[in-house]
């Protein structure tokens, strides 16, 4: 127990009486952590109560009772203490002068255990904790990596102090202003001043196996009327904010019974009536892991849920998945009607939008690379490119997972290959200006006839999970620039040469979208998600690649989407549709759009101008259903707000999503 002396009125008290036996949350049938990338999972990101899962990934959390009294366990053997840490947190952001004291029982003396207190994100908080058998540590850790998957930390104390596996510890952690007292069962160990961050939640945190058995949070009354006014005044700036508005409004729903699916579904005009449908793609996981998936059943169906064809056998065990399958819904042949290209049983197909019938076929390259279990390419991949002028883009890129990638012209003939570091999705873009695209893939620029121009492939550790490039400073004689997610190298910022202009080591850049979310700042803004080791930590970038301002809204990944919902020239981004940890962020990464809690699925989301007006609907879907939601009122004004997007026949689950600025004058 913890000792009952501790001064001040309570912010938190926690025995986890309430926690259940086992573990808090489990892993997805077959699938990998990669599942949350794209999917919303509240099961696995929210443990219950006041408590978060702040690694929603790692099933490092359960409940249990030893000799009648109640613990929480971290059970696993964290094996990238490098750069991060099991963590469950709980409290508010604006947390301050507070004291927190937790019992702490390590099961190991290899590595620490602890406590975490003014915690901003996974990435930038206090640590308090007992280390390797024989000594104590206070250090906070710092928001940018210091290398490549090395966290960067400030030592701020040590103390020798030997403990073993036998008892829970008491860990206390006073912190008034900058000042911060640590001690153990009482006994003050280090006392010193930081002011690194002031206020923030508390978590429990540990590198080895180790029990948690009482927390108790306190702050002295003035210090906690404070908190509760700081709290008070920010919920009732957002309620405000949220009123002003448009409101989620539901516009229709349908069942996808059997043929629903996770993150792989396309949109477009299929059935050449002006309107955009739906192609759900399930798919099997086969040989091993991710790498070697096939689609294995196509459903089209309108925005009403009336299925217009199918092809293959659905099963709704085949919905979710960790990556991308290769189809995309294009007028590949440029007639004025929609193809479905896609590639399936080694073969590359272009098959009829209105039907699904196949009208031609290719097989795929032969399999190349150290992993080729099938003589012939299976497929991960396939983007539309303008390689001839066409502004339409009507060359085929197809790409394996993640080094060799094809380009075939849309009669299915090869036209050229490349091999390199290919990541997950390139982008086109006519970086000369000559009227065809150049192609950015991996970390290297091709041009249109094959050649590469450059390639910085070698010198990066680990694949891009996204990228762009263009000319967002809001200065249209500034030169086009490349903006990658380079998963674990973080974020970086090229030049049309390929020359490194930022690296900003933030940790998983997973996922990213540029728009206006700063109507005062000139030019667009970069923002991105983490996911990997350091989930849900969002992180705005100006033009130039500088950081802006981070914050973890969520514990998950996100596709992290644009959404013009007003009209006026703001955007949002928008993360989920869960209740809570969902919704849409403005441009000081506030939740200014929330789902009403009406029992809509939140798995999967997607944002576009689906009902033919400037502004966007909302289309959120799980395996069984889609429901699809719309602003309350339309946009005010003589001129709205319109902005042009990527390609949706560009669709990818890791694709960099664009918005670029434009007006329209409403006619009368």
């Amino acid at each position: 127990m913890l000792p009952t002396g501790q001064p001040g009125d309570l912010l938190l008290l926690e025995d986890f009486s309430t926690f259940p036996a086992t573990l808090l949350s489990r892993p997805i049938g077959q699938l990998n952590g990669a599942v949350q990338e794209v999917h919303y999972i509240g099961a696995r990101s929210l443990p219950g109560g006041v408590w978060e899962n702040a690694i929603c990934h790692q099933d490092a959390w359960l409940g249990g009772d030893e000799d009648g009294r109640p613990y929480l366990e971290q059970h696993l053997v964290n094996d990238r203490s490098a750069y991060s840490c099991p963590a469950l947190i709980a409290g508010d952001a604006e947390w301050s002068d507070y004291t927190v004291a937790a019992a702490v029982r390590p099961l190991s003396l290899v590595d620490m255990a602890g406590v975490i207190f003014r915690y901003e994100t996974n990435h930038h908080y206090y640590l308090f904790a007992l280390t390797g058998g024989n000594k104590v540590r206070l250090a906070v850790r710092l928001p940018l990596e210091e290398a490549y998957r090395i966290a960067r930390w400030r030592e701020l104390g040590s103390a020798q102090f030997q403990y073993d596996v036998s008892r829970p510890y008491v860990l206390k952690v006073e912190n008034v202003g900058s000042h911060i007292r640590a001690s153990v069962d009482d006994v003050l160990l280090i006392e010193t001043d930081d002011a690194e961050l002031l206020k923030g939640k508390v978590g429990l945190t540990s590198n080895v196996p180790a029990r948690f058995y009482d927390v108790r949070v306190t702050a002295m009354p003035e210090a906690k009327e404070r908190v509760t006014g700081r709290i008070r005044a920010r919920l009732s700036e957002l309620q405000t904010l949220r009123e002003e508005n448009p409101q989620p409004t539901l516009r229709r729903k349908f069942s996808t019974p059997a043929f629903g699916a996770g993150r792989s579904v396309r949109f477009g005009d299929l059935d050449g009536d002006g309107k955009p449908d739906m192609l759900i793609a399930q798919n099997v996981a086969r040989v091993s892991g991710d790498a070697f998936d096939q689609i294995s059943c196509l459903t089209a169906v309108t925005l009403e849920g009336r299925v217009l064809w199918q092809t293959g056998r659905p099963d709704g065990r085949n919905a979710l998945l960790t990556n991308d399958l290769p189809f995309q819904i294009h007028d590949v042949d440029g007639d004025g009607r929609s193809e479905v290209v896609l590639a399936q049983d080694a073969k590359l197909q272009i098959r009829d939008g209105a039907t699904g019938k196949l009208r031609h076929w290719t097989w795929m390259p032969a399999a190349e690379g150290p992993r080729r279990p099938y003589k012939l390419e299976n497929g991960d991949a396939i983007a539309f490119l303008n390689l001839t002028g066409s502004p339409d883009r009507h060359e085929i890129l197809v790409k394996d997972r993640y080094t060799n990638f094809w380009i075939f012209d849309n009669r299915l003939e090869l036209l050229w290959r490349g091999h390199g570091q290919t990541g997950h999705f390139p982008y086109p873009f006519d970086v000369d200006g000559d009227g065809r695209d150049e192609l950015l893939i991996g970390y290297a620029l091709w041009d249109h006839d094959g050649r590469q121009l450059w390639s910085r492939d070698d010198e990066m550790k680990d694949h891009v999970d996204s990228v762009v490039m263009g000319n967002f400073s809001g200065d249209p004689q500034a030169e086009p620039l490349a903006y990658y997610c380079c998963s674990d190298e973080g974020v970086l910022v090229m030049d049309r040469r390929g020359k490194i202009l930022k690296q900003a080591r933030i940790g998983h850049a997973q996922n990213a979208c540029v728009a206006k979310f700063l109507p005062e700042m000139p030019g667009l803004q970069y923002m991105t998600v983490n996911f990997w080791y350091n989930p849900g930590i969002v992180t705005l970038f100006n033009a130039a690649g500088e950081i802006l301002m981070q914050a973890e809204p969520t514990h998950s990944g996100s596709p992290l989407l644009p959404v013009n919902w007003r009209g006026d020239g703001q955007e949002f981004a928008l993360l989920s549709g869960n209740v809570r940890e969902g919704g849409m962020l403005d441009g000081q990464l506030r939740r200014v759009v929330v789902f009403p809690d009406d029992g809509h699925p939140d798995l999967c989301a997607y944002a576009a101008p689906l009902s033919g007006g400037p502004l966007d609907d909302i289309v959120l879907w799980d395996q069984e259903r889609v429901w699809i939601y719309g602003p309350d009122r339309p946009a005010a004004g003589k001129r709205v707000y319109a902005p042009l997007r990527n390609s949706s026949y560009n669709e990818s689950n890791y694709r960099a999503s664009v918005s670029l600025p434009r007006w329209v004058d409403r006619t009368a």
